[in-house]
């Protein structure tokens, strides 16, 4: 278990120099200033690449079967596909590879938080790496459930960590951020933070709308949950400044240039390579949500895809191989995603997103029709939706997206009858705006309210396993390998029908 090794490092290295140093000359007193040790590996240098590595997580390839699976992408004709995507016919090694490189930024995010408090008292630092943190472990028990959360990262201690309740996780990331607001609202750090902080600069205030804007999110999450209360959350929240609002994302840039392994993450992944190359071959458009954005007339596609021909072409998801586009001739990305100057490599330097400021206003949105919040939840739907044509560059984007509110079925408010109606307009939008960008956020959504028209999204593959998309994936092979009392004891999973704690 990789998040286990990387513990040792840091001993391994000191206990290094110790040996080192009883065979040196009593006169030699000389330090080598290049070699790595616990005392000069500081906080400061591990938390640019640890959140670096958070954004690199977002735009990963990880989340490729999410992008197919929710409707987004969709392989192309050149390459034959994943039958075990396809069919969801989930095994010990699907997500192998998302779980492992989550823990591995979560180390890195861990030993910037204890190194901040206990060596420096840097407790802006900590609160950044703790922020970070949230996001990441939200995702993981998104995705899985239960997972090692409070022994993480204590190999000496907890070699075999044990396995947290995905509720007492959440739990506990929501009085994590209550210590990370305190840090931020009250407390300074170093001189040096805003030189080390490439996600906002130094910017305390945007780091707690950060913070806001992740509770949110694990209320949200919470919704059907039986008897939920987000009553004293939302009160932290609207104490401390709110949620990341128009034109606040939260992104991280720490220098991205056109050139190989310095690329923004997505722009590598589904962009160009450095010589102009495509960045993938595999993996175009996906026919559902091509069908969803011109049968509405949603300007907006035009910034997600590029087309191909006269038009915009897709593949549907688990069609047969022969029936499928290929690549030149099916919709690459668009200049929303990977930037307007394409091929041109513009786009390689562009701020890699963690949360985009639509996707807090969605949020935002939602808790205000569901009474969480007091506002007008029609004004906080419009100007998400607004905010995501903005975000994405639609030329004329607030006009464009007046036209679209007002004339699109799919959009207008009053078109939804009930308040559940009104919660699954604002979340099918969200859905919309979030195309290949955050794919586990629609895949939570979808899971909790069931919100998709109809289920064209879910494979053709005759040899599916099921109808409908897994609810869970099933804990990797690696956990098994190297930590398996305790992923035994979680017992038998079935990815369709044990459930999430807060999946109805």
């Amino acid at each position: 278990m990789k998040y286990l090794n990387k513990f040792f490092l840091f001993p391994a290295l000191a206990l290094g120099i110790i040996m080192t140093s009883c065979s040196k000359n009593f006169l030699d007193v000389n330090d080598d200033p290049n070699r790595v040790t616990e005392s000069n590996v500081t906080p400061e240098l591990i938390f640019p690449a640890a959140a670096v590595g958070v954004g690199a997580r977002q735009a990963s390839g990880d989340f490729g079967f999410l992008n197919n699976w929710m409707g987004y992408y969709a392989p192309n004709g050149d390459f034959a596909p994943s039958l075990q995507e396809q069919t969801y016919s989930l095994d010990f090694s699907f997500g192998d590879a998302l779980w492992q490189r989550h823990y591995n930024v979560l180390f890195d995010l861990y030993q910037v938080k204890t190194k901040s408090l206990v060596e420096g008292g840097d407790t802006v630092l900590a609160a950044a790496s703790m922020i970070l943190s949230a996001k990441l472990f939200q995702e993981l028990v998104d995705l899985y459930g239960n997972i090692p959360y409070s022994q993480a990262f204590q190999s000496k201690q907890y070699p075999n960590p044990t396995f947290d309740k995905a509720q007492d996780i959440y739990n506990s990331l929501l009085m994590s951020l209550d210590t990370a607001v305190n840090y931020m609202s009250t407390l300074t750090g170093s001189k040096s933070f805003a030189s080390v902080d490439v996600v906002n600069g130094g910017d305390q205030t945007m780091w707690i709308k950060f913070a806001n804007t992740l509770r949110l999110r694990l209320l949200i999450r919470q919704s059907e949950v039986p008897g939920f209360d987000p009553t004293a959350e939302i009160a932290k929240i609207q104490a401390t400044g709110g949620v990341l609002g128009a034109g606040e994302s939260a992104n991280v840039n720490p220098g991205y240039v056109n050139d190989v392994d310095k690329q923004n993450p997505y722009y590598a992944n589904y962009g160009y390579t450095p010589t102009g190359n495509k960045a993938t071959t595999s993996v175009n458009a996906n026919n559902y949500i091509l069908g969803i954005l011109s049968s509405s007339g949603d300007p907006r596609i035009g910034r997600f895809f590029q087309p191909a021909g006269s038009g915009y072409v897709g593949g549907t998801y688990g069609d047969k191989q022969s029936d499928i586009p290929i690549g030149s001739q099916s919709s690459y990305f668009g200049p929303g995603l990977i930037g307007d100057d394409l091929d041109g490599g513009a786009g390689a330097s562009q701020d890699q997103w963690i949360i985009p400021s639509f996707e807090s206003m969605f949020l935002y949105a939602e808790a205000v029709a569901r009474g969480w919040i007091a506002g007008d939840a029609k004004a906080a739907y419009e100007s998400a939706v607004t905010e995501s044509f903005v975000w994405l560059g639609v030329p004329n984007a607030e006009a464009e997206a007046a036209d679209y509110l007002t004339g699109s079925d799919i959009a207008i408010w009053n078109n939804a009858a009930s308040t559940s109606d009104k919660i699954k307009l604002i979340v099918y939008q969200k859905y919309i705006a979030l195309t290949g960008i955050d794919p586990l956020e629609s895949y939570s959504d979808q899971r909790r309210l069931h919100f998709l028209p109809d289920n064209g999204y879910i494979s053709a593959n005759p040899a599916k396993v099921s109808n409908t998309l897994p609810l869970r994936l099933l804990y990797p092979q690696s956990e098994y390998t190297t930590n398996s009392a305790n992923v035994l004891a979680e017992g038998t999973i079935d990815p369709f029908g044990t459930k999430l704690f807060w999946e109805p």
